[in-house]
């Protein structure tokens, strides 16, 4: 039986699996950005219940722009990773 430790570890290294996998997709999009739909959609992960459809990939989104490595722009709410200026 694993242990709240082992789960903790296991849920992490997922997260951070994820978090990577749409990292890709938007250095991989267009120019002008992704909409959140289109992540989910090319990674599989847009669903959930009624009304709560694409809650997977907007939160994945939420938690890469809170470390600062994407944003959200534009009227259209689209996604793309954040230039660093060097």
């Amino acid at each position: 039986m694993k242990t709240i430790n082992e789960a903790f570890e296991t849920a992490q290294g997922a997260l951070a699996a994820l978090k990577a996998a749409v990292r890709t997709v938007l250095e991989n999009g267009p120019e002008e950005g992704l909409r959140n739909v289109d992540v989910g959609k090319c990674l599989g992960i847009y669903g959930g219940h009624v009304e709560h459809v694409g809650h997977i990939s907007r939160t994945v989104l939420a938690m890469l722009e809170c470390d600062g490595v994407a944003e959200q722009f534009g009227p259209e709410k689209r996604w793309r990773l954040v230039r660093h200026v060097q």
